[in-house]
C-alpha cells in the first residue's frame, strides 16, 4: 500500500486493485483543491453557533446514538477503537471517547465539533459515506493526508424517514489494524441507530415492523415501515425496502396505498397487536411476521389499536357541556359513567385518520368499564391523564 501510494502522489501511476474506487475518487478531489498530502491536519473545531445549531438538528439522532451506546461501549470495550457520530455534513455531534492513551490524533479529532467532512480532513470514512452513502473503510495510508496514515477507520451512514442521510457512525483504531470485520460491526450499529431514529420520527404514523421470522422483529435485521393517515406507506427502512420489493426514494408524490402493498386494509393493520407477532402474506406473496404500533407528537407509546372488522366503530363519548375543559376529576369521571351507560351504537363508518382511532379506541374501552377511567387506563397501559386529555379533545367533534 505505500509504495502504491508513493507512485500515485509521486508518479501519478494509478494504484488499481489496491485502492478502491472511493478512496481513489477522493484523492482526485483533493488533488483538484490544491491539497498537499504532507500538510498536517489540525482537525478544527468549526465556529460555537455551528456546534450549537448541529446538535439542535441533531437531537433525534443524538438520542437514538444514546440508546445504543452502553451496548455499542461494551462491544468496544476490549478493543482498540473508539465510535463517533458526524451529522450529515461531517460534523462531529457524539463520542464515546475511548482509544488508549498512546494515542495522539483520536483525542484531538474526536472532538464534539470537530469537522470530518473532505474539504477539512481530506480522504477519512465519515467523509466518504457523506459523498456516496455507503458503508466505507479506510485503513492507514488510504488516508489523503499522511499526517493520518495512523488511523483506520470504518463507518456507515444512517438515514431518516426522508431517505436522506441523517448522520455517519465511525468506529476507529489509531495505529493499530483492526483484528475484526470493522465494516459489519459499524453497519450494525448504524441499522440499530437509524431504527430507533425512524421510530422516533414515526409521529402520527402506524409503526409496522415485519420480517421473515418473528425472532428476527426485535433485532436490527427488523424491517420497518409507517402508514400515514390515508393508509399510504410514506417510508421504509432497506430491510422492510427489500422484503416489500420496492423503492420509496424519490416519489413522495406517488406514496402507495396498502392495499397493494400488504394486501390487506388499513383497518387490517391497525387491528395488528404491539406485542407477539401476526403471520400476514404481503401482495407480492411473501410470508411474514408483523407487528403494528402508534406514536403519537404527546409520547403516547404503546397504545395498541385493534378493531375488528365486523364491528362498527364507535363513536368518542360525548360529555355534558357543563363539563368543561378545568373542572375535577371527579366531576369529569362521573360525567363518563353517564355517557357511557347512554351512548348508543353509532351506525358502521371508518375513522378518517389514525388519531381518530386512537380516539375511538379509548372511547370504546371507557364504555367497556362503565366509564371508570383507572380501569380504562391499565387495560390500555397508559395514563388517566392521557385519556382525560383525549376524551376531552373529542369533545370539540360533539354536536
Amino acid at each position: 500500500m505505500e509504495l502504491a501510494r508513493q507512485r500515485y502522489f509521486e508518479e501519478g501511476l494509478l494504484p488499481s486493485g489496491i485502492v478502491s474506487n472511493a478512496v481513489l475518487d477522493s484523492w482526485f478531489r483533493c488533488q483538484r483543491l490544491g491539497y498537499d498530502p504532507q500538510r498536517s491536519v489540525e482537525f478544527n473545531l468549526v465556529s460555537n453557533s455551528r456546534v450549537q445549531l448541529a446538535l439542535q438538528r441533531n437531537r433525534q439522532l443524538v438520542e437514538a446514538w444514546t440508546g445504543e451506546l452502553p451496548e455499542l461501549e461494551r462491544t468496544l470495550a476490549g478493543t482498540s477503537c473508539s465510535a463517533i457520530l458526524t451529522d450529515p455534513s461531517g460534523v462531529l455531534v457524539a463520542t464515546t471517547g475511548g482509544g488508549r492513551a498512546q494515542d495522539v490524533i483520536t483525542p484531538v479529532a474526536h472532538r464534539i465539533g470537530v469537522n470530518l467532512s473532505e474539504d477539512a480532513a481530506g480522504t477519512t470514512a465519515p467523509a466518504l459515506v457523506v459523498k456516496t452513502g455507503k458503508v466505507i473503510t479506510v485503513l492507514g495510508g488510504e488516508h489523503y493526508f499522511d499526517s493520518v496514515k495512523p488511523m483506520n477507520c470504518a463507518a456507515a451512514p444512517i438515514h431518516n424517514t426522508r431517505g436522506q442521510l441523517a448522520g455517519v457512525l465511525n468506529i476507529s483504531s489509531e495505529g493499530l489494524p483492526f483484528d475484526f470485520d470493522a465494516a459489519a460491526v459499524v453497519s450494525l450499529y448504524a441499522t440499530s441507530i437509524e431504527n430507533r431514529l425512524l421510530t422516533a420520527q414515526a409521529n402520527e404514523h402506524l409503526l409496522l415492523r415485519l420480517q421473515v421470522s418473528p425472532s428476527l422483529l426485535d433485532t436490527p435485521m427488523v424491517g420497518l415501515a409507517g402508514i400515514d393517515g390515508q393508509g399510504r406507506l410514506t417510508w421504509a427502512n432497506g430491510v422492510a425496502s427489500r422484503l416489500l420489493g420496492m423503492d420509496l426514494s424519490g416519489r413522495q408524490d406517488l406514496l402507495p396505498g396498502v392495499d397493494g402493498i400488504f394486501g390487506v386494509s388499513l383497518d387490517r393493520l391497525l387491528a395488528l397487536p404491539q406485542a407477539g407477532a401476526t403471520p400476514m402474506r404481503l401482495a407480492n406473496g411473501l410470508s411474514v411476521w408483523m407487528r403494528a404500533f402508534m406514536q403519537a407528537p404527546d409520547g403516547l407509546r404503546g397504545l395498541n389499536i385493534r378493531r375488528e372488522t365486523t364491528e362498527a366503530p364507535p363513536t368518542a363519548l360525548c360529555l355534558p357541556a357543563s363539563v368543561a375543559p378545568g373542572s375535577s376529576a371527579q366531576a369529569f369521571e362521573e360525567s363518563l359513567h353517564d355517557a357511557a351507560a347512554t351512548a348508543a351504537d353509532p351506525p358502521p363508518a371508518p375513522p378518517p385518520s389514525l388519531r381518530a382511532s386512537d380516539q375511538e379506541l379509548i372511547a370504546r374501552t371507557v364504555r367497556a368499564f362503565g366509564g371508570n377511567i383507572s380501569e380504562a387506563a391499565r387495560q390500555l397501559h397508559v395514563s388517566r391523564g392521557l385519556i382525560y386529555r383525549r376524551l376531552k379533545q373529542a369533545q370539540g367533534d360533539c354536536p
